[in-house]
């Protein structure tokens, strides 16, 4: 097989926003590192945005990311054309969906190299047959793929025993995480102290108090119930603490409790600030993010807060007891505990100096581990290298 001077590589997401935010500034540098790139995902504000943001074209085709077979049919022989006329060297997939669209087309389409990252699985939290059906569609994906990444160490020994693929087809690349950190932006030092200043008088925050902080889905599975709890019980010690939190809610996938739901938009305590594009301003104003989630690849989120400094309250689980090493640069708890998760917070709270530290070494152990520099020349390596293997086997 020969292959131009110029590869041609595609890049496949569900939605935009993955490749506008989770993949923020790798497209471009494939781009300027030789490689011709094309984007696909489903249409959407976000899409302009990404393609703008990249310098890279974007192809845009509607993509369910529930199961809908009629659609996802439709999905499936549209980029199968499209991927015939393009002719690309590579394409590399994320997202279960597109995961799966991508990986079947570019097969269909004769792709010689084709590559799938796993940056989580919906489906480790389900059960009975959604889990069967999930787990069957992730090794489908696998099947197609020449290589699947999973996107932390943890991952990637659940995705083992639980017998996706064959073990030679994963790979880890460094430490894990899809796209690194860039620790310049993620710093307090590129955030304005007057912005930060503002978001805390606008929260009418109190002398002395603290913001704990969370950023993601505002769904069941992310913890927020025990978040919520956890926060309750702390504040009759501490009434002048804020709990702040970023995201929005998906009441068709995964909604709150209706008490969880009352307590997020009246207690005069919480803050909810809806979907955040840039969250540096408000982790400059945080204390601490705690991030109580039942599931992870490796989280960005985590690692964002860590950069800037943030105190670090994590899960115990895959991705997460990654990025902390308990008691050095920040704590885990069981997932799907309070009382534990109350406690932690606790623990910091009674101890301002232990926050600081764990702020400071989380900054440096993320800066040395996860930087996106690191990540980006693995990544493209990794490229290189199966370009140069002459009749991958499918």
């Amino acid at each position: 097989m020969m292959y131009s001077v110029k590869p041609k590589l595609v890049r496949i997401t569900t939605v935009p926003v993955s490749l506008r935010l989770l993949l923020r500034g790798q497209m471009q540098y494939m781009k300027e590192r030789g490689f011709e790139v094309v984007m696909i995902s489903s249409p959407g504000p976000d899409a302009a945005l990404v393609e703008e943001q990249e310098g890279c074209e974007m192809i845009t085709l509607p993509m369910e990311r529930t199961i809908h077979p009629l659609r996802d049919l439709q999905a499936l022989l549209r980029l199968t054309r499209i991927l015939k006329n393009l002719q690309p060297d590579i394409v590399h997939t994320h997202t279960p969906k597109a995961g799966l669209l991508g990986m079947l087309a570019a097969r269909l389409a004769g792709v010689p190299v084709r590559l799938h990252t796993i940056a989580g699985l919906p489906w480790m939290e389900s059960r009975g047959p959604v889990r069967l059906l999930l787990k069957q569609m992730e090794r489908l994906t696998a099947a197609m793929a020449h290589r699947v990444y999973p996107n932390s160490r943890g991952l990637l020994d659940f995705l083992r025993e639980e017998g996706v693929a064959a073990n030679g087809k994963f790979r880890l690349l460094g430490q894990g995480s899809s796209n690194g950190i860039d620790c310049t932006h993620f710093s307090r030092a590129a955030v304005d102290p007057a912005r930060v200043q503002q978001l805390r008088t606008e929260a009418g925050l109190k002398d002395g108090g603290w913001v704990w902080i969370f950023a993601g889905r505002l769904v069941r599975e992310k913890g927020i119930h025990e978040l919520l709890e956890a926060f309750l019980q702390l504040l009759p010690q501490y009434p002048q603490d804020q709990l702040w939190l970023l995201g929005e809610e998906e009441p068709q996938r995964d909604p709150l409790a209706a008490a969880d739901r009352e307590r997020l938009h009246s207690h005069p305590s919480i803050r909810c600030w809806g979907f955040q594009p840039d969250v540096r301003p408000y982790f400059a104003a945080a204390d601490v993010l705690v991030f109580p989630s039942y599931r992870e690849g490796m989280p960005n989120v985590p690692l964002q807060a860590g950069a800037m400094e943030c105190a670090l309250i994590l899960s115990d689980i895959n991705g997460c007891n990654e990025i902390v090493t308990h008691g050095e640069n920040g704590l885990l708890v069981p997932p799907k505990n309070s009382p534990a998760l109350a406690d932690a917070m606790r623990r910091l709270r009674d101890n301002p100096l232990l926050k600081t530290r764990y702020g400071l070494a989380s900054r440096e152990r993320i800066r040395s581990l996860y930087s996106r520099e690191q990540v980006w020349k693995l990544v493209e390596e990794e490229y290189r290298s199966l370009l140069r293997i002459e009749g991958l086997k499918d």
